[in-house]
This record gives structure tokens, C-alpha cells and sequence, in this order.
């Protein structure tokens, strides 16, 4: 089966040249810009929120939990560190399609998909930043079916940072099992 594929190159050449203020975002840009940089703007908040989460979790870990806190201690502060790098990728994002990254702190949780808890207890810790991932997952799966193809490099990067989570919920998962019952 032959498919017929053809592209007006100087069409497009053409439509390079006008509104190049506009940077990356092109003519044949499908995606409502305003709502998908909404939906960048609060996944930003949500990975600032886990950031700050797993920081504190990764500083009381091992006071909080022994010997099991001191063997999570490095996992949790590796978390912070991903969920940093998602934020930045996130922030790039928004100014390619002309926005302005939202990293005020007097709206961060307002905006945040996860909530910022604290608890007394390794468990606890453990359990908080799990259900964060998974409210994550749950979150970014729908953002990648709502951009769909009307916007390809906003659901790739949705669907990278979307795989890192769902290694994240597996660890924490597997460090709950581990833990002893208190």
C-alpha cells in the first residue's frame, strides 16, 4: 500500500517568515496556547510542591525512621532532584509558547495538584509522597489525552515526565512493603 505524502515547502517557507515574533509557536500550532499553558502553570506548581515534599521528607527520613529512614534518605533526595528537573523542562515549556512560568510561592499549593503533607513517621512520608505520584499519574495521563496531536512536544514531554512518576510510585511502593510494621 503506497500513501502519497506531499508538502508545500514553499508555503511553508512562506509562513516561516511572518509572525516570527512568535518563536517556536507556528501557523500550524493546533493547541489552544492559553489553556495548555494553564495546564503547564499548574503541573509546574504540583512538581514545586513535590520538590519541597521530598526535601523535607529526605532531611527527617532518617531521624523519623531509623535505619529503614537512613536507606530511603538518598532515594528521596534523587526524588527531589527529578521532580526539580520536570519543573524546569515544565517552565521551558510555558516560554516557548510565549506564557510566563507561575513560580510564585503565595499560589504554589492553590495550583499544585498534590497537596504538601507532612507527617510524623517514615510510613507517613512514604505514603504522601505515593499518593503525590499517583495523583500525578492520574493528572498528566489526562493532560496527554487532552493535547493529543494538537500539540506533539507538550504530550511527549507529559509523557517523559509522566514515565519518571510512575518509576517514583514503584519505588515508593516497594520501600512501603519493605518497611516493618509498626
Amino acid at each position: 500500500m503506497t500513501t502519497n505524502f506531499s508538502i508545500d515547502l514553499d508555503g511553508i517557507r512562506k509562513r516561516a517568515r511572518s509572525h516570527i515574533e512568535a518563536g517556536a509557536v507556528t501557523d500550524g500550532y493546533q493547541g489552544d496556547r492559553d489553556t495548555i499553558i494553564k495546564l503547564l502553570n499548574d503541573s509546574l506548581a504540583t512538581e514545586l510542591v513535590c520538590v519541597l515534599r521530598y526535601r523535607q521528607h529526605h532531611f527527617m527520613s532518617a531521624s523519623l525512621g531509623g535505619i529503614a529512614g537512613y536507606a530511603v534518605t538518598g532515594e528521596l533526595l534523587q526524588h527531589s532532584q527529578e521532580e526539580l528537573a520536570h519543573a524546569d523542562r515544565l517552565a521551558e515549556r510555558i516560554t516557548q509558547l510565549g506564557g510566563v512560568p507561575d513560580f510564585s510561592p503565595q499560589t504554589l499549593i492553590a495550583r499544585s495538584h498534590a497537596d504538601y503533607a507532612i507527617s510524623d513517621s517514615l510510613r507517613g512520608m512514604l505514603v504522601e509522597d505515593l499518593v503525590a505520584e499517583r495523583i500525578a499519574i492520574d493528572t498528566y495521563t489526562a493532560i496527554i489525552r487532552f493535547v493529543a496531536d494538537k500539540d506533539p512536544t507538550t504530550r511527549r514531554l507529559f509523557e517523559e515526565i509522566l514515565a519518571q512518576e510512575e518509576d517514583h510510585a514503584d519505588e515508593l511502593s516497594d520501600f512501603l512493603k519493605r518497611l516493618p510494621i509498626s
